[in-house]
């Protein structure tokens, strides 16, 4: 049985989480279906070989027309991401046998919604930095200096292994650079727009963060703005997290393979 979906009748399972969820915003309809199954593959509620639920199936959970429901999985088909097989279904495929490549409306969203959020980042960590750099305690220094050190270290092992690991300690960094601020609303919109990444957006950001965010490059940036606080140099500090959030937010915005 297809993990996260409905018995048959007569059946009783314990109750769980649903795989899909109705789709209410006013997009491309099979773009945002295509989209929330890729999203189970990503989260691994479906592997290589599960069948995906018939057309009826699909079409009650998601609250579309079946007509949607068959193009979206055209639209998986001709992206190699399932297979069909008549008379008995569509299957996600091997990712290693996909040979095409198509970045849907629903993608260009997500990159769009994460390039606006690393330009909010960028005024507010900065401005967090400048004034961290002059207020934060001996304690918060150290915490910062170790959790760059996890940075570090998480960046070594790649993104094959440490992928969430970097990621979220790079999350952390910053939360903790803009609570070193001392200033509620540094801390407040810091903690919004972590919040909608974790929330919202974690699969397309770690994407991106494996695609480009690990590297001797990435790091030196990070290390010039911790370096910035230790010194106390709070222009520094705040030009240091600039250029880092600026080059993540312009190299986002330029790529062209993005999701």
């Amino acid at each position: 049985m297809l993990r996260g979906l409905q018995p048959p009748e007569g059946h009783h399972m314990p109750d769980a989480a649903p795989l899909f969820e109705r789709i209410d915003r006013p997009r491309r309809l099979p773009d945002e279906v295509a989209t929330s199954i890729i999203d189970a593959i990503e989260n691994r509620q479906l592997k290589t070989g599960d069948r995906l639920p018939t057309e009826a199936e699909l079409s009650k959970r998601f609250g579309v027309a079946r007509t949607v429901v068959r193009e979206a999985i055209s639209l998986l088909r001709y992206d190699g991401i399932v297979d069909s097989r008549r008379g008995v279904g569509a299957f996600i495929a091997d990712p290693a046998h996909k040979s095409t490549f198509r970045i849907s409306p629903a993608c260009f969203e997500k990159r769009k919604r994460i390039v606006q959020l690393l330009q909010l980042r960028t005024g507010v960590q900065a401005g967090a930095s400048a004034l961290a750099a002059e207020t934060r305690s001996d304690d918060q220094m150290q915490e910062i200096r170790r959790i760059f050190a996890e940075v570090e270290a998480a960046d070594n092992l790649g993104p094959d292994v440490a992928l969430e690991l970097r990621v979220d300690n790079e999350l952390l960094l910053y939360r903790r650079i803009a609570e070193a601020s001392g200033n509620e609303y540094y801390i407040e919109v810091t903690m919004m727009i972590e919040t909608n990444i974790q929330n919202n957006l974690r699969s397309a950001f770690l994407k991106n963060a494996a695609a480009s965010e690990f590297g001797p490059a990435v790091i030196a940036e990070h290390r010039a703005v911790v370096q910035a606080l230790e010194n106390r140099e709070a222009e520094a500090a705040r030009l240091a997290t600039r250029a880092r959030f600026e080059k993540a937010a312009n190299g986002l915005a330029q790529r062209e393979d993005f999701l």
